[in-house]
């Protein structure tokens, strides 16, 4: 196809237009982009890859036996049926469980990952159908990447996005900061990926800009690539989950010696005198000092002494990386990072202050767009039933049970049918041999995917839904001022359809077309949900060109705002007039919300909590089970990038050469890592660029049972979530802990298992 053929469209790691040419797809990255994602070449053999979906299945043991628990889920064979049938049988199941169990009876599950559109935005589309046509469901709050912070932050600070998007600027940081201090780094694999789409990555361009201005930046963390090498950081390399330690000694260096600045903690900050009896050990008999620090951290003392006293006195940046908060007492970095911060005394200023999760997406550290993006309305849920999205398993293992979260005393719901629209819990969720129980208690399980994910494999009804090429949308965020129009660029694959076109059927079949669709098609929605930004521009005097000449052009620019720091630099500005959301309308360095909670497990300022699973006898080394580079999540872990990056077919892990030597482990084997809870194949990449202790492995890797009877089978693929915890932060967020955990690795001498991750399933013959 000639050139002319390209049509635009917008991915959750980059804008990019892409063309037929000689049989196969040509992706290209927006032309304004200075420095494109290359996950974007996942598209071309993910499209027609054998691990899609092509026709409904139904699960053999549910269409034979009916509702109800069932230990062949992950199992068992499907049976291929019509699209009438499966939707038939499905919404007559969604009517029996409403009937018998109203909306507490049914889980809407999903991960809002599954496409950059506004309208064929999974998550959206389920919540919107069971809201509508069942009167709601029981939900999930928080994330999985931020669910310690997104409770503890609005008690001590504000409101996460306040914090992290609408804060410090990366133009800032070129422009203005002296020293930053990065707690887990802030890792270009990450930041390169926001939702609904990103049409310039300019992290790696600030930061370089910054370094070359004579900013100082220094890594804090077990990996040495979490900073792009454009940073030129100086590695600090910390045992993990120890970072809190660390503030705390940077802290007792800073007040000791009188570089804390007193004039800011007097007049933005409450409960100092509190928090400074625990560092000085006047509450408890230990004294935070870098000696203490030094043997928890494994960072010499006269180093931490000496890092405090270059932070004092400059435009310091103190950031947080989303991964110190996925790990046991994950609140208390966040915390500590403030109180830190504003010891400082630079928070609120232009680069200075406090960042949480700055390049943690592409999200964070830009301007917000003047004119917001439209989204498809959800509709009211009538159930007040929520979880903490990391308590899954919990709920599906003890429904009824009484648990703790943010102060209140709760029990989890008992939903008997989970509706799973977009994301994949086998890649989201810990201890998948535990998640596989839970998921065996179930009624029915009723999944939307593109390709036989581990989800899709324990479903009872398995419903084909379209990859965003093969459909229309509209791409745009809050962040990035390219609104997107996304072109269709290939037929579906085999019988797929799009979420909205199966929930239109299940709305008619229960009565409630009418109110699901509100008259529209898909294309109309389109058109509905431009002309509320078509609106907001004329409103602003702005050109504001018609939804066909914004199609047929693919792509508009949106106005942003001016750059003015957030609600952190109006506190600072004018901390009456401005107050901050919290109960002070301070930094609360110590809370007493928090406090009277009487969480041990989160006190009412932030603590050294040592944590209980820590290296030693059978699992000597700790694993990082981080964020992939070559996919978002476990997203098109079959497309191209992604296959080309993998050793043997296998995930890699990263591996210090003192620790691979005694365990004979060379460059390029494959290796078994193995806890109490499970294990895992992977291949061996030898580095110095892991701590001597860790070893890490990223998640994403489709989970790939080597017998899927087996209740803890060898995962010969490189889940690294077979061995992660499934526990809670605390009882305050209940987050997730899956970033660190320990394990032993060894070199693998058997045969090698094939991988099957992505062959479909067993079928026998359709009805």
């Amino acid at each position: 196809m000639a050139e002319t053929g390209f049509r635009p469209h917008s991915a959750h790691w980059g804008v990019f237009s892409a063309a037929w040419q000689e049989g196969e797809l040509v992706v290209r990255p927006h032309p304004g982009d200075p420095d494109p994602n290359r996950i974007l070449q996942n598209f071309p053999k993910a499209l027609r890859h054998e691990a899609r979906i092509a026709r409904p299945m139904i699960r053999r043991g549910w269409l034979e036996n009916g509702p109800g628990a069932d230990d062949r889920r992950g199992r068992d064979e499907y049976v291929p049926v019509s699209w009438d049938r499966a939707l038939d049988l499905l919404a007559a199941e969604l009517k029996r469980v409403s009937d018998a169990h109203g909306p507490a009876g049914i889980f809407g599950g999903s991960y809002g990952w599954s496409s950059a559109g506004r309208f064929h935005h999974a998550q959206s589309q389920v919540h919107r159908f069971l809201n509508f046509t069942l009167g709601g469901y029981v939900r999930s709050v928080n994330s999985y990447s931020a669910g310690a912070s997104n409770v503890v932050l609005p008690h001590i600070v504000g409101p996460t996005e306040d914090v992290s998007r609408r804060n410090v600027s990366w133009e800032a940081v070129a422009a203005h900061s002296e020293i930053v201090l990065a707690f887990g780094g802030m890792a270009l694999k990450n930041s390169m990926v926001a939702g609904g789409g990103i049409s310039r990555h300019v992290e790696r361009g600030a930061m370089q800009a910054a370094a070359g201005r004579g900013c100082e930046f220094i890594l804090v963390g077990p990996l040495r690539d979490d900073l792009p090498e454009e940073a030129r950081a100086e590695w600090l390399s910390i045992i993990p989950n120890t970072d809190t330690a660390l503030m705390l000694a940077l802290a007792h260096t800073l007040a000791s010696e009188g570089l804390h600045d007193r004039a800011f903690l007097d007049r933005y900050t409450v409960g100092w005198e509190r928090f400074e009896a625990y560092l000085l050990g006047r509450t408890d008999g230990v004294v935070k000092d870098a000696a203490w620090a030094a043997p928890i951290t494994g960072i010499p003392a006269g180093t931490i002494a000496a890092l405090a006293r270059r932070l004092a006195g400059k435009r310091s940046l103190v950031t947080v990386a989303h991964s110190l908060q996925r790990a046991e007492h994950g609140e208390q970095p966040v915390w500590m990072g403030l109180v830190l911060a504003a010891m400082l005394g630079q928070i609120g200023l232009p680069g200075g202050g406090y960042a949480y999760a700055l390049g943690a997406l592409a999200h964070t550290g830009r301007r917000q767009n003047a004119v917001s993006p439209a989204a498809l309305p959800q509709g009211r849920n009538r159930c007040g039933e929520f979880i903490p999205v990391a308590r899954i398993a919990d709920m599906l293992l003890n429904p009824g049970g009484e648990y703790e979260y943010n102060g209140e005393r709760r029990r989890y719901p008992a939903p008997k049918l989970v509706y799973w629209a977009g994301g994949n819990p086998f890649h989201h969720h810990q201890d998948l041999n535990r998640l596989r129980r839970a998921f065996r208690q179930v009624e029915t399980l009723v999944v939307h995917e593109i390709g036989w994910t581990a989800t899709a494999r324990h479903a009872d009804i398995v419903l084909p839904v379209t990859m965003t090429l093969e459909r229309e949308d509209i791409g745009s965020s809050q962040t990035d001022p390219l609104m997107v129009a996304m072109h269709k660029l290939a037929e579906p694959y085999g019988e797929a359809r799009d979420d909205y076109t199966i929930f239109t059927a299940l709305a008619a079949r229960l009565g409630k077309e009418a109110e699901f669709t509100e008259g529209r098609s898909a294309r109309d929605w389109l058109r509905h949900l431009y002309g509320k930004t078509q609106a907001d521009l004329a409103a602003k005097g702005l050109p504001a060109p018609d939804f066909e000449s914004f199609w047929e052009a693919g792509e508009i620019t949106l106005p942003q705002a001016e750059d003015d720091g957030g609600i952190l630099r109006a506190f600072r500005e004018e901390p009456e007039g401005a107050a901050l959301p919290t109960r002070s309308g301070k930094i609360e360095i110590f809370c007493e919300t928090i406090a009277g909670f009487g969480y041990a497990d989160c006190p009412g300022h932030p603590a050294w909590l040592p944590p209980q699973e820590v290296p030693g006898g059978e699992a000597p080394l700790h694993l990082i089970a981080n964020q992939p580079a070559t996919r978002l999540h476990s997203q098109f872990d079959f497309g191209g990038h992604s296959a080309e990056k993998k050793r043997r077919g296998r995930e890699v892990m990263r591996i210090h050469p003192l620790d691979a030597a005694p365990r004979g482990i060379a460059e390029g084997d494959v290796v078994r890592l193995e806890n109490g809870r499970g294990a895992c194949l992977a291949t061996a990449e030898v580095t110095e660029a892991v701590r001597q202790g860790v070893v890490q492995l990223p998640t994403g890797a489709w989970y790939d049972p080597e017998d899927p009877a087996d209740d803890k089978a060898l995962c010969v693929h490189g889940n690294p979530n077979v061995l992660t915890r499934d526990a809670g932060t605390s009882r305050l967020a209940q987050g997730c802990t899956g970033q660190i955990t320990t394990v032993q690795v060894s070199r693998f001498t058997g045969n090698l298992p094939p991988i099957r991750a992505f062959s479909p399933p067993d079928q026998v013959a359709a009805e």
